[in-house]
């Protein structure tokens, strides 16, 4: 049972809507307008030491785990410096938005556009991008559906995992100071190179000061409570605190305690520094079991205060709030930050990685039903079946949560990445689906490439068939069409125009992060970044890889080319002008044909004429995206990984020729179009695994619902464990599940207030259910359950 003191916070966390603190917009803006002319690597260190200095200090109730990104707890904050264009579009509706709703003030809303606003005109990277995009490309590009990558020119990059294990918790922010001071000693100014890494490691010192400033005021915070508290138990508690700040993070932790403080600070650090997606707690129970069984054979700690640790440390990564447009809202639906916290796998010497805190980190998932952080899961074929067992069982509990991935196809897809093998072995998990490492940089989740809109494109002449603007290129006119090959062959010219569009707006963005917003705080959590002397934007980490692709609708897209391959030419029952005629009706009044191409096998049966198609797509996908290379010469990468991209890209397509109608929801990662898997979960596992998985390093999602009576019994559970392990034996990377019923699901709706804390998989994440949109609530229903195996 969870402790009094999380339950209270539990409830103030489902019950709770997040709102809007400008203190650290405000903070960042008075902090450059005294910096005009230095460079902005030491601006941005000296906006954010300034933040750390001045923030309002906030512990909460009861809280055992301190620091916080605002006078709210849960809180979400602005980043001007990357875009306030459109917060100030959005803010006045805030509250009344569909997806992702905040509370802002009056008053807020007027102090940002008189204080905060007025300096950042002009100086923002979405300015600069959208300036700089080439008209074409934006037509494509820019909240269109189509391409997205909205999250790189109004965001931050985010998408690191700290290095517990090499620098942060071996050196302390201290100890990083004083190598700072040391690589500035052994420069020479009159080298330009030495010089670009003198303000570097000034702009790391900088940022280090700022977060020990910002412990120390929680130490004398703690302690000042401390002297005004009556209950003596919480009194010591705070006292305890104040000891810890004192300690961490300028010194690496001694104890399991300082060691979950130390992270969070953190955690809090890179939030204040950029606001960023997937900033990743990675191997959690790698680097915090040494702590816990030290403390544990010393008597410092017991099994039960352990896991309240782990369950404070869970709603503090929860009640941090992305604050995003509603567009990008669309695609990363339920307040997600995406930080992904991995447990399980192998060592870097190939051993068996599970320990205790690995059963606490699964154990809290299960208790406190928070959104955060994002626990995958590594399971190899030899992991102790305790382990998979308590997997299954959490599965069975309905949260959607853990993430599975397997074990070798992670090492597989670093390999090919090229890391070293024992680089490749620590893996963990970053954003959603992909595989990563914390000597890593890279843009996981660089762009969304809407596949079926090529195929709309090819079939209408280049034109959207919902608004009917020319996005695609020239196309000839479907209804002369005369074989399955030109059908393809136009498909596949413009996918490519899409992908080229992808590039061209990610090289932009690419180029502004560098030139507009380097990232000293995350770099020096980043080990090559300070041997280097060289800052993440500018490839300082040991592996930098190519930005990843997204692709959307590979099941739709798929399942529509094979309708066409059967019906239109190889049964001849109609014809490319009678489809075009019923995709243009939206399908009414050719209820007959459109029953002929349901009956049209699926992708998600484990019937090789669809999954044939959707081979070659996703293999010619990854041969063009990765013929591409970024702005530090890294090959482009490409995934199929799930984010909530299903339904705003599905919003801006008509009907397509598998009989999806027009604007429903299209196809997430490597998943089944919803209801289309008709058959068994393993033949949708086959149909997946079937795709060459290991060469896109950007990851790959499969997305399942399962009847929970399935669940119900350890033999159902067991079951679930050795099909996991058979999907994984064909070399597939990722599995998740959703387990409630349908019925449940349709209660939430109906009354929302009694399913606060309801938990579901929306695609590489769970979130509240009753935080979703409607039609992503619907999304979910709509998937098949599945009632055997």
């Amino acid at each position: 049972m969870i402790t009094e003191r999380i339950e209270s916070a539990r409830q103030n966390y489902i019950n709770s809507k997040p709102a809007i603190s400008y203190e650290r917009a405000r903070i960042w803006t008075e902090s450059h307008k005294k910096t005009e002319g230095q460079s902005i690597a030491i601006r941005r260190a000296k906006a954010f030491r300034d933040t750390c200095e001045q923030l309002e200090i906030n512990i909460f109730d009861g809280e055992l785990i301190v620091g916080a990104i605002g006078e709210f707890r849960k809180c979400g904050i602005l980043t001007p410096e990357f875009s306030w264009t459109w917060v100030d579009r959005e803010m006045d509706n805030f509250d009344k938005r569909v997806q992702d709703p905040y509370i802002m003030t009056d008053e807020q809303r007027a102090f940002v556009r008189k204080n905060i606003f007025p300096y950042w005109e002009g100086k923002s990277l979405e300015e600069a991008f959208l300036s700089r995009l080439p008209e074409d490309t934006a037509k494509v590009a820019v909240d269109t559906g189509f391409v997205d990558n909205d999250s790189k020119w109004r965001q931050a990059v985010g998408e690191i995992t700290p290095d517990y294990q090499d620098v942060l918790f071996k050196k302390g922010f201290g100890g990083i100071i004083k190598e700072a001071e040391e690589n500035i000693a052994n420069l020479s100014l009159t080298s330009a190179d030495d010089m670009e890494k003198k303000q570097f490691y000034e702009s790391i010192i900088i940022t280090s000061e700022g977060i020990i400033t910002f412990a120390n005021r929680y130490a004398a915070k703690a302690r000042e409570m401390a002297e005004e508290e009556t209950d003596s138990a919480r009194r010591n508690e705070l006292i305890i605190i104040a000891e810890i700040c004192d300690v961490v993070p300028r010194n690496p932790p001694k104890t399991f305690y300082e060691a979950m403080q130390f992270m969070w600070f953190t955690q809090v650090g890179g939030i204040i520094s950029e606001n960023p997606l997937a900033l990743n707690p990675g191997r959690f129970d790698q680097y915090m079991y040494p702590y816990y069984k030290a403390d544990l054979e010393k008597g410092f700690i017991t099994k039960e205060k352990a896991q309240e640790l782990v369950d404070s440390l869970w709603l503090k990564l929860s009640e941090w709030v992305w604050t995003i447009s509603a567009n990008t809202a669309d695609f990363f639906a339920g307040y997600n930050q995406f930080q992904n916290l991995t447990v399980g796998g192998k060592t870097r010497e190939g051993k068996d990685a599970t320990n205790d805190v690995t059963y606490f980190c699964l154990n809290a998932t299960e208790r406190v039903k928070t959104h955060q952080p994002g626990l995958s899961v590594r399971v190899h074929q030899d992991c102790p079946s305790d382990f998979l067992d308590s997997v299954t069982h959490l599965v069975s509990k309905g949260t959607g949560f853990p993430a599975i991935h397997s074990d070798s196809a992670g090492y597989q897809m670093l390999i090919n990445a090229g890391y070293d093998p024992e680089d490749a072995r620590d893996w963990n998990n970053c954003g959603c689906v992909v595989p990563h490492f914390r000597k890593t940089g890279e843009w996981t989740s660089a762009v969304n490439i809407n596949f079926t809109a090529a195929l709309e494109f090819a079939l209408n002449k280049g034109k959207s068939r919902i608004s009917g603007d020319k996005i695609g290129i020239d196309e000839k006119n479907p209804e002369s069409f005369v074989s399955y090959e030109e059908v393809e062959e136009a498909f596949y010219k413009q996918f490519d125009n899409l992908i080229e569009h992808s590039i061209i707006a990610t090289l932009v963005a690419q180029r502004l992060h560098k030139e507009m917003v380097p990232r000293p705080f995350l770099s020096s959590c980043i080990e090559d970044c300070m041997t280097k002397g060289k800052d993440l934007v500018d490839a300082g980490a040991k592996y930098n890889l190519g930005p990843v692709l997204t692709g959307i609708g590979l099941a739709v897209t798929s399942n529509s080319l094979a309708v066409i391959k059967k019906l239109v030419f190889e049964d001849r029952v109609t014809t490319m002008e009678t489809i075009v005629k019923a995709l243009d009706a939206n399908w009414e009044g050719y209820d007959e044909l459109r029953q002929l191409a349901l009956n049209v096998p699926k992708y998600g049966n484990d019937i090789d004429y669809v999954d044939d198609i959707a081979i070659k797509m996703a293999n010619h996908y990854y041969r063009e995206g990765h013929k591409y290379t970024d702005i530090n010469g890294n090959n482009f990468n490409t995934a199929f990984m799930g984010i909530s991209n299903y339904l705003p890209t599905g919003k801006v397509v008509g009907a397509t020729p598998c009989g999806r109608r027009s604007k429903e929801p299209l196809s997430e990662g490597v998943s089944p179009f919803a209801g289309s898997d008709t058959s068994t979960p393993l033949a949708a596992m086959r149909s997946a695994a079937k795709l060459n998985q290991d060469v896109h390093s950007g990851g790959t999602l499969l997305n399942l619902r399962l009847n929970e009576d399935l669940l119900k019994t350890k033999r159902g559970q067991s079951n679930l464990g050795s099909m996991i392990q058979s999907f994984f034996s064909l070399g597939a990377f990722h599995v998740q599940f959703n387990t409630i019923s349908t019925e449940v699901l349709r209660k939430a709706q109906e009354k929302p207030e009694d399913y606060k804390d309801l938990l579901v998989r929306v695609a590489g994440y769970s979130t509240q259910f009753v935080n979703l949109s409607k039609s992503m609530q619907d999304a979910i229903i709509a998937r098949t359950a599945h009632e055997n195996y």
